[in-house]
C-alpha cells in the first residue's frame, strides 16, 4: 500500500452505503438511531453531496457528513479507519467539508463529539475547533 498520495475525496453514492455502514462499525465511535441503510438513503436523497468519503489506494479510509440546512453547518461521522489514522485522511475530509460549507454560504461549522472520546477531541482541537461548554445537547427520540 502506498499512503504517500493524498486521499481521494468524493461524495458517497447509493452503491457505497453497505460499505459505509460496515466501515462505521469499525472506525466510528458510538451509534445513532439513524445509522442504518434507510437513514443514510434518506440523507443522500435530501442532499447527495453531504456524505463525503476518503479513499486511499481505492479503499474506503474515512467519512464525514457535512450537513448544511441553509443556516448552520453540522459535521457528523468523522471517522478514519484505525489502520489509516495519522496520515492526513481526517484533515482532508474536514478541508473538503469546510470548502463545501463556504461554497454553500455557511459561516461556522460545528461537530458533536462524545465526551469520552479523547482521541476525537484532540483531532477536533488540532483542526481548529473548540468546545462551547455553555451548550448542552437535548434529544428526544421520535420513534420507538
Amino acid at each position: 500500500m502506498n499512503d504517500v498520495s493524498p486521499p481521494v475525496i468524493r461524495p458517497a453514492r447509493a452503491d457505497d452505503l453497505d460499505a459505509v455502514l460496515a466501515f462505521w462499525k469499525t472506525a466510528a465511535e458510538g451509534t445513532s438511531i439513524s445509522d442504518d441503510r434507510a437513514g443514510v438513503e434518506r440523507l443522500l436523497a435530501r442532499d447527495p453531496e453531504t456524505l463525503l468519503l476518503a479513499e486511499l489506494d481505492g479503499e474506503l479510509a474515512g467519512t464525514v457528513i457535512a450537513g448544511f440546512d441553509g443556516w448552520r453547518c453540522h459535521l457528523y461521522r468523522l471517522a478514519v479507519h484505525p489502520g489509516r489514522r495519522r496520515r492526513g485522511v481526517g484533515s482532508a475530509l474536514l478541508a473538503a467539508a469546510e470548502e463545501r460549507f463556504v461554497r454553500l454560504g455557511g459561516r461556522r461549522g460545528d461537530a458533536m463529539v462524545l465526551i469520552r472520546n479523547e482521541r476525537a477531541q484532540h483531532a477536533w482541537r488540532a483542526a481548529g475547533y473548540a468546545p462551547e461548554e455553555q451548550w448542552r445537547r437535548w434529544v428526544k427520540p421520535l420513534t420507538d
